[in-house]
């Protein structure tokens, strides 16, 4: 009997570094299981933000990061600042 194996989450090719006034982020956008996007941003320090909602396409998921960037700044996914829930 062949145990079928857990698929692995899709990187898209969407997904990039952002580099600004010396900070510095990774925005990851992947596809999960139910076939939706996701969406997580990480500092220097490998300090993640992590959307709740999936998103229905992975442009919608690159939207939503680089607005909380021109909103917010760059600085606002840095460890250095408090939490934020997005």
């Amino acid at each position: 009997m062949t145990v079928p194996r857990k698929s692995e989450p899709t990187l898209s090719e969407l997904s990039r570094t952002f580099e600004q006034d010396g900070w510095k982020l990774a925005v990851e956008i992947y596809k999960d299981r139910s076939g939706k996007w996701m969406l997580q941003v990480f500092d220097e320090r490998n300090t993640g933000t992590h959307w709740i909602e999936p998103f229905d396409t992975e442009q919608q998921a690159l939207d939503e990061a680089l607005k909380v960037i021109e909103e917010e700044g760059i600085e606002a996914f840095s460890e250095s600042l408090p939490y934020r829930d997005h």
